[in-house]
């Protein structure tokens, strides 16, 4: 069934945290239930009532190291994917577009004792008069506040911690239209002054839909670049809101966008959570750096989705062999790699991160700039 989407002001629907009103962490080896539908209403949050996928920011706070959680709706079997590591049992987040299950409710599983925590930002639901259509962009770079040469607040200088500031989306470099209602971005957040400088956790909203209670896109306790995925409402003049807890420089880039129905709108098709490819399994293992060869044959993969799809949704992990500047996946052409990354391993650990990729032929590009493992399971796609 074609889904298209429906903004939402962020809002949590899930925090295990006792001191936060939750039941306790999700004990190692065991799978919760969770009901959105059922919390969304109870936290304020907007209706759900006719969502079949969710558009999330996934949060785990770890009593340990965790080996893996993984997230799926229910009335499915578990699949044989991860949607986050984080084995050193720091707090980190990860974007995810999840089909709804059985009720609206969806599974977590996670191998070690965490907390989880659960923000939206929109959901899918059946195509509607006031549902968007997804169109899909070559990966540009929106904002860099590191560099000088971006339009007006959209580059210098850095974000002060506790401070909000607004980013005229609409004032990039990149082709992105007013009609635009919401922004699928990748936004990295690098440690200012240096690395080793922690960011306890970044917020994004529209600019004048502040939430009524604090969610966070991303989390940076370590002082290393670390980059999320995310689904923004447009707020006023196209506008989005970044609020840092300390200061930080931030990278915003931007693989698509969603808007009223047009020509070239895609909609949203759910697929079982399926590995595309896990290069550790191919020939004799061996990782790679630089551009991978050959390119990711997602159409002919066992996952096998269908060759009408013009976008894929990924969940990309890197497992690096040491330091990773960065990873990043574009539409299949070797000879016009985008100036973005998809996400940030400095620290040589497992990352994960949502990727929203393009494609005109069913293959994707990957860019390693350093030596690395890549695993990419795909969740759902975007076709007319």
């Amino acid at each position: 069934m074609p889904l298209q989407f429906v903004p939402v002001t962020p809002c949590r629907l899930i925090d295990t945290r006792p001191q936060y009103g939750g039941s306790g962490p999700l004990q190692a080896g065991t799978t919760a239930t969770e009901d959105l539908r059922q919390q969304a209403p109870l936290k304020g949050c907007a209706d759900l009532s006719s969502a079949l996928a969710y558009s999330l920011n996934l949060a785990v706070v770890p009593h340990g190291p965790l080996g893996y959680l993984t997230v799926w709706p229910t009335g499915e079997d578990q699949p044989v994917v991860a949607t986050l590591n984080s084995l050193d049992g720091r707090i980190k987040a990860t974007a995810a577009i999840l089909p709804a299950g059985f009720q609206g409710e969806i599974y977590a599983y996670a191998t070690n004792t965490t907390d989880l925590i659960v923000d939206i930002d929109g959901y899918f639901a059946p195509v509607s008069s006031s549902t968007l259509a997804f169109y899909p962009m070559t990966p540009c770079r929106i904002a860099d506040t590191r560099k000088s040469g971006f339009p007006p607040g959209l580059g210098v200088p850095h974000l002060s911690g506790k401070v909000a500031r607004d980013f005229p989306v609409l004032s990039s470099n990149c082709p992105i239209p007013t009609t635009a209602k919401a922004y699928s971005l990748n936004l990295a957040a690098v440690p200012y002054p240096t690395l080793g400088y922690p960011l306890g956790y970044l917020e994004v909203w529209p600019k004048d839909q502040m939430p009524a209670s604090p969610v966070s896109t991303l989390n940076n306790l370590t002082g290393t670049v670390v980059a999320n995925a995310a689904i923004v409402p447009a707020g006023t003049g196209g506008e989005i809101t970044v609020y840092p807890a300390s200061d930080t420089d931030l990278v915003i880039d931007i693989n698509g966008y969603f808007a009223p129905v047009g020509p070239g709108g895609m909609s949203l098709y759910s697929a079982a959570p399926c590995r595309v490819i896990d290069t550790r399994k191919i020939a004799t293992g061996q990782p790679f750096t630089g551009l991978l060869s050959p390119p990711v044959d997602v159409v002919d993969s066992q996952c096998a989705p269908p060759s009408a799809a013009q976008a894929y949704v990924f969940n990309a992990t890197v497992v690096p062999s040491g330091a990773l500047g960065y990873l990043t996946l574009w539409p299949n052409d070797p000879t016009h790699q985008p100036v973005v990354s998809t996400l940030n391993a400095l620290d040589g650990w497992i990352t994960n991160n949502m990727a929203i990729v393009p494609t005109a032929d069913g293959k994707i590009d990957a860019f390693a700039s350093g030596t690395t493992q890549l695993i990419l399971d795909i969740s759902s796609y975007f076709a007319p």
